[in-house]
């Protein structure tokens, strides 16, 4: 009995790159199976082999035509590597293409004195490339280069039709202004996520959004560093104001270890609607604990805390978890009370992971789930 086209398609799609294109060599059935659009639909290249002229590369280019979301991996350690991903993404501005998603993620060590400029360079020239394309989707937060003005105004003016951008790529500086940021939103009409340094973010930005004719706006992203001291905060009334404007906004706001504790309350505003929140600070946090519990209980969803165990600790996540009953996950990097996860069991109904140790254990901890 053969094996349906349908099923062989379906069957390509968990293949990498290269083995896709392998196939497509054994038979003509199997050729035409490979070119299915659900094969190609979400595609993931890896390069990371270190080998030149790597066979992805050349599997890429020729079923191209066929991918709508794609997601590149690149071990950035390996300069052969590298070349492959630029060669990838100078294949892409050559021809016409209906790629609809674009991501990119770096992974390996840094080379000493490595700005990420080439990868940069072969980005843009996707995008310089043409005066038009069809993309909806960009994700460049795990390319930890640092990105600015520059690259921005050229993707996003090219890229009317962006429904989501994220930039957030956790880097040491940002160099994208609050006005490069405003012309994205005028040169995309349709964008309704959006991922940001803090340092990004104006009243100015956050008024841009409260414009009648602007659709809804679904998701903000924000990653807060040392620099965000020198910045001047959103108000609590500018953030009412989104959310009356965008009752279906969801925030998420990360807090890494450089933020000075005395900005975080001018950070975090009651009215924000908080669906996840990661306090990466290491600091005594009782207080934005509780804090949390009482402004955040009816839109957060998602909660991580590195944090030093206390009594007092203890007590804010007994009340966090008796209010925040829509929380689907928590991760505490402490030693919690056995009465604390009991709680978070109890009280959550939607709680799906969590992290939570009634004992040192040796790192990484991972986390539970719940089935």
């Amino acid at each position: 009995m053969e094996i349906p086209e349908e099923v062989l398609a379906l069957i390509f799609s968990y293949l990498l790159v290269c083995e896709r294109h392998s196939a497509s060599q054994v038979c003509r059935k199997w050729a035409e199976a490979v070119t299915y659009p659900a094969v190609w639909y979400y595609t993931v290249v890896r390069c990371d082999s270190g080998a030149e002229n790597d066979q992805n590369v050349r599997a890429c280019q020729r079923f191209q035509c066929h991918i709508k979301y794609l997601k590149i991996l690149c071990n950035q350690s390996l300069e052969a590597n590298r070349k492959n991903f630029i060669q990838i993404l100078h294949n892409l501005s050559e021809s016409a293409t209906d790629l609809l998603g674009l991501s990119v993620v770096c992974i390996g060590e840094n080379p000493y004195f490595y700005s990420g400029q080439d990868l940069l360079q072969s980005v843009k020239s996707v995008f310089k490339a043409a005066s038009y394309l069809h993309l909806r989707h960009i994700d460049l937060r795990e390319m930890p280069f640092t990105l600015d003005d520059g690259i921005i105004q050229i993707v996003t003016s090219r890229t009317p039709s962006l429904e989501s951008l994220f930039i957030n790529n956790k880097t040491l500086v940002c160099k994208v202004t609050s006005e490069t940021v405003q012309e994205a939103l005028r040169s995309c009409p349709n964008l309704s996520a959006l991922g940001l340094f803090y340092a990004s973010l104006t009243e100015n930005v956050l008024a841009k959004l409260l414009n009648a004719k602007r659709p809804p706006f679904k998701l903000l992203q924000l990653h807060c560093e040392r620099m965000d001291k020198y910045n001047p905060t959103i108000s609590g009334e500018m953030w009412q104001a989104l959310a009356e404007r965008h009752p279906t906004l969801c925030v998420d706001i990360e807090l890494d270890h450089t933020v000075p504790a005395e900005k975080i309350p001018q950070i975090l505003q009651p009215t924000i609607p908080v669906a996840s929140l990661e306090l990466s600070t290491f600091t005594f946090m009782v207080e934005q604990v509780n804090f949390i519990s009482q402004n955040y209980h009816n839109t957060l969803k998602r909660i991580v805390l590195q944090t030093t165990s206390s009594g007092e600790l203890n007590r804010a996540l007994l009340r966090l978890a008796s209010c925040c009953l829509s929380l689907e996950e928590i991760h505490c990097y402490c030693v919690v009370s056995v009465d604390v996860v009991q709680a978070f069991i109890l009280h959550c109904p939607r709680l799906c992971k969590y992290t939570l140790k009634t004992s040192k254990e040796p790192h990484p901890w991972l986390p539970a789930i719940l089935r």
